[in-house]
């Protein structure tokens, strides 16, 4: 195998190889270890190595496909989120204190990819406590976006979507609160899906030392991500049991037939233009092969009411692992918030000390919204909008987060304002797929967030599929 033009292969790709027997599971497997060796020095996303048991695991794929046994990932190498319970490896979300709690069982999730025959090669890096958009922590240092090693991958899944980019497996677990599988995909070039709330298994994805429950935390999920949208469908199809994605109604099949709406601003942070001029010149691309494209609806939610609630349950569901120190801290900042005060800044104080009284009052708000959210997918197949206001941005690894800042167009807004766009969907639950669909003047991924309506997983990646094979999708980065 020669390792440039085949470590970019999809996962259908190389099972169709495996499939015609032009190349062994081992192989695979053998060239994806020689180019993290080689690569991943620099980028450092595969941060948790299991090289010895994926050879093994290998080698049991080689041996089951002689036998004549099948499955969708026999012998395909993929990559998981270091924040997902694999038995025998390191789980630390980053934290320093967790350095070596090992677990004694898989996350159901990596069950799942390992019984469809998936070899994972090891774990991605993540920020600490996957609190950022960036991906760094003091455990395993900084991870670098291939496109560019002066700028972040994105968080929290940034390891993941790194690892894609540069060719390190085909397809990556990752999971997302506020963007950390999306971003990630738009920061690199690769496609990403964040599933409906609750459908696909999140136990074993559990900050240590925590035992792993039955349980989701209010707003974050699990999802696939991969270099081709019909990988995401095969790995929804792996994590959710083939149970689930089919949404209120099939997708079209015919160009005409989809209803889609772009949302291309938001009126509390402004998109920059090189995100604007590639999701108009994707719109412009749809409308002249007759696709049915609106650019305004009565039917969308209050963008602002919507932000301002997605902040403070963002904030509530952070918050709730907050040692006692940061907790108290948040309890004074949010004493000195004027009550007035409508700023996202000052809902993401409220948040963090949100009264279980007052969650369950923005908890009803949330719930109107998912419920206009609803009629309008009466009326709409999917929402295009962007995955995040900019391209990737450099590294800022400043202590305070909450006090960063995002360039946008020269102009300075508040580094957490970029989440608005996450919360799109992220606060009713609702699936989103993110394709790229360009590039920038300056060579960085632009992506296209295209979000259905609940239960529609299967929609959203399917638009996905539309849109790579007809204006390109994944390119490789400018890599040795």
């Amino acid at each position: 195998m020669t390792d440039a033009e085949d470590a970019y292969r999809t996962a259908a790709e190389q099972a169709e190889l495996l499939d015609r027997r032009q190349v062994s599971a081992l192989e695979l497997v053998e060239a994806a270890i020689s180019r993290i060796e080689r690569l991943d020095v620099e980028i450092n996303a595969v941060v948790v190595r299991d090289f010895d048991r994926a050879l093994v695991a290998a080698r049991a794929a080689d041996a089951a496909r002689a036998r004549g046994e099948r499955g969708p990932l026999l012998g395909v190498p993929v990559t998981v989120k270091e924040s997902f319970n694999i038995a025998g490896l390191p789980t630390t979300w980053g934290i320093p204190p967790f350095v070596d709690f090992v677990p004694a069982e898989d996350a159901v999730a990596v069950r799942r990819l390992k019984a469809a025959g998936a070899v994972v090669l090891g774990k991605t890096n993540v920020p600490v406590a996957l609190g950022d958009l960036q991906t760094y922590n003091p455990i395993h240092g900084t991870t670098r976006n291939p496109w560019d090693a002066g700028r972040t991958p994105g968080g929290s899944s940034g390891g993941s979507a790194a690892a894609l980019a540069a060719g390190f497996g085909a397809l990556s677990l990752g999971s997302d609160i506020a963007g950390s599988l999306r971003v990630p995909a738009h920061f690199t070039g690769v496609h990403a899906h964040k599933a409906t709330f609750g459908v696909l298994p999140a136990r074993g994805h559990v900050a240590p030392p925590n035992a792993p429950l039955d349980y989701s935390r209010d707003l974050s999920v699990i999802g696939p991500m991969a270099r081709g949208a019909r990988d995401l469908a095969t790995a929804f199809g792996v994590l959710s049991g083939g149970r689930h994605g089919g949404g209120p109604r099939p997708a079209p099949t015919e160009p005409a037939a989809w209803r889609v709406l772009l949302l291309d601003d938001h009126p509390l942070i402004p998109t920059s233009g090189e995100v604007r001029e590639a999701l108009g010149a994707l719109a412009r691309r749809l409308r002249g092969d007759g696709f049915r494209v609106s650019q305004h609806s009565d039917l969308v939610p209050d963008l602002v009411e919507g932000a301002r609630v997605y902040m403070r349950l963002l904030l509530a569901s952070i918050a709730s692992s907050y040692p006692p120190a940061a907790y108290e801290d948040a309890r004074i900042r949010a004493a000195g918030v004027d009550p007035g005060d409508t700023a996202l800044a000052a809902e993401r104080a409220r948040g963090a000390v949100l009264s279980h009284r007052a969650w369950i009052e923005a908890d009803a708000v949330r719930a109107r919204h998912r419920e206009a959210w609803a009629r309008l997918f009466r009326e709409f197949d999917v929402v295009l909008c962007p995955p995040s206001p900019t391209t990737a941005f450099p590294h800022d690894h400043s202590a305070d987060q909450w006090a960063r800042t995002i360039m946008i167009d020269g102009v300075a807004h508040d580094y957490p304002d970029q989440l608005v766009w996450s919360g799109l969907a992220g606060a009713p639950g609702l699936p989103a797929t993110v394709a790229p669909i360009a590039r920038s003047a300056g060579g960085l991924p632009v992506g296209v967030q295209i979000i259905g309506a609940l239960h529609a997983d299967l929609t959203c990646i399917r638009f996905a599929e539309l849109i790579e094979q007809r204006y390109g999708g994944f390119v490789p980065p400018p890599l040795p």
